[in-house]
């Protein structure tokens, strides 16, 4: 069945019957998110979900016709809710915070249902092309404003590879996620900022006076 993006990117859900509770919305999504990291993408099922969330499988069906649309949905909201956009006045700070917040997001039960989700993606086409047009997206875009920030305040090179900074900010913490199993910690991001990402955009070379 196909899936349209723009709905989700929007907020919205396809809905029917009585109005929405958004708090069971919510209760129902972490169900979703708490299988999904035990049993992976595709064994999740609507009955568990129901199961885990105490919940009957129409009160589901209400708000998701699918898996897919709870999937999609659930990733929508992780990325409004949990991708908040920095503005400490200087990069490092804003890159610190950032990427502080996200390591610690990946490393909590969520981090464990996103490694289940991106391993699917090659499979399930639907469902990375909705993944990349919304968790993703979000999160390139509050890296992206970052940058677009710091060179108003004139602090990125001319040449600065912004394109490339941004797919670095973040592979890097997916790769300690999905690959070594080492942790997202905070020595690791203050690394991840000093060494590479101030490196390859910041306009001055040498010691910098805004790395509080």
């Amino acid at each position: 069945m196909a899936v349209s993006t723009t709905a989700f990117n929007e907020g919205r859900t396809p809905q029917r019957g009585r109005p929405r509770d958004a708090s069971r919305d919510e209760a129902l999504r972490q169900a979703a998110l708490e299988v999904m990291a035990e049993v992976g993408y595709r064994a999740l099922t609507m009955d568990a979900v129901a199961a885990r969330a105490r919940a009957g499988k129409a009160t589901i069906y209400r708000r998701w016709e699918s898996k897919l649309d709870l999937v999609i949905d659930t990733c929508t909201q992780l990325a409004t809710q949990n991708l908040a956009a920095p503005d400490t006045g200087s990069l490092a700070g804003d890159l610190r915070e950032f990427l502080s917040s996200f390591a610690a997001f990946l490393s909590g039960p969520i981090g464990k249902a996103a490694q289940a989700l991106v391993g699917e993606l090659p499979h399930e086409p639907e469902l990375a092309t909705a993944f990349r047009e919304t968790f993703l997206i979000s999160q390139r875009d509050v890296l992206r404003g970052i940058l677009d920030r710091a060179a108003d305040r004139g602090e990125l090179r001319a040449d600065a590879p912004r394109g490339m900074a941004v797919e670095i900010a973040g592979a890097a913490l997916i790769y300690r996620l999905m690959l070594t199993g080492d942790p997202l910690d905070e020595p690791f991001v203050e690394k991840v900022v000093e060494q590479v990402l101030l490196p390859l955009v910041h306009a001055q070379s040498g010691p910098r006076g805004d790395a509080d």
